[in-house]
């Protein structure tokens, strides 16, 4: 699988100081195949220790999860799936050259490094991909575009459609939590309206996603976040410190505490949401064009909308 805008969204990236190698050099891999758990460990990270392989022919290679994995039910797939970008394999066992994101696999029980919790670390037995290793009850991944170890390029990466995984990923943080960074709000269009939106990385580079609140959410409580199936399909807009804005006045950002000790942005008190079946359309110069398809829907005690004019 080659996606050559991937390349430059990854360039980009790394241009803009949200992805930097991690100082840890890769060492002699471990033969494949032994009875001995993959060992898992933590890595310095531009956005906080974060999980990583400690062991094997993957050693130092970063860890991450999405937020729409909940097995037995699985985002990221096994096997090929048609796109308008043509095939794609989410994943499947760690040497699958083909696949987006390769499972992290074990023969034995994981094993916990210092910092990692041996108590959050399990596995999941997988058709096509063999024992998954978890943390927290996520299944972990590596990303295939990182290319060697040490290399953070999948955080943040959205992908509702193109492809269609219908979730975000994150790095893992050492209580099995999303890693997030700091994001960013401004606008985007969607038909004749001007709506609020966060830039988030896809195969296809940067895109302006639209955002939404929802009615159910009280002052100060994120409703929708402490239901697990509702934050699976309207994952929060979480933020590891201070979101920037184009755009948009700061005086309206904000936060709330949501559960697992996390921070979701807030616009004028109102807690913020993406979609993660939200509709894309492939334009005809490969850009990605969000059809905000997740306004009106009532779900889960109440109603998602977007921000217009913000």
């Amino acid at each position: 699988m080659t996606f050559r805008p991937l390349y430059r969204a990854v360039a980009l990236l790394a241009a803009l100081g949200a992805a930097v190698p991690l100082a840890a050099a890769a060492q002699a891999a471990t033969p494949a195949g032994t009875a001995t758990g993959t060992k898992i460990i933590l890595a310095s990270t531009a956005f906080g220790p974060a999980l990583a392989v400690g062991s094997g022919p993957f050693k130092n290679r970063t860890l991450y999860f999405i937020s729409s994995d909940n097995p037995p039910s699985y985002g990221c797939t096994t096997g090929v799936t048609g796109t308008s970008l043509g095939p794609i394999t989410c994943t499947g066992p760690s040497s699958d050259t083909k696949a987006e994101w390769p499972a992290i696999t074990t023969v034995g029980k994981p094993v916990a490094g210092p910092g990692v919790n041996a108590a959050l670390l399990g596995t999941v037995r997988r058709a096509g991909v063999g024992n998954q290793v978890t943390y927290r009850g996520h299944p972990l991944y590596m990303f295939s575009f990182d290319g060697v170890p040490g290399v953070v390029f999948g955080e943040g990466f959205f992908e509702p459609g193109l492809p269609p995984w219908h979730g975000i990923w994150w790095l893992m943080s050492p209580g099995g939590s999303p890693l997030p960074w700091a994001g960013t709000l401004t606008t985007t269009r969607i038909g004749r309206k001007t709506v609020l939106a966060s830039p988030d990385l896809t195969v296809l580079g940067w895109v302006n996603f639209p955002l939404y609140t929802f009615s159910a959410d009280k002052a100060g409580k994120a409703v929708c976040s402490a239901i697990a199936a509702c934050a699976r399909a309207w994952p929060p807009m979480i933020t590891g410190g201070s979101p920037g804005t184009i755009g948009v006045p700061a005086s309206g950002v904000g936060g709330v505490t949501i559960p697992g000790n996390l921070d979701q942005v807030t616009w004028k008190g109102h807690p913020l949401y993406l979609f993660a079946f939200e509709t894309l359309r492939l334009l005809p110069n490969g850009k990605i064009a969000p059809q905000g398809s997740g306004n009106g829907i009532t779900a889960f005690g109440g109603t998602f909308r977007l921000v217009v004019n913000p």
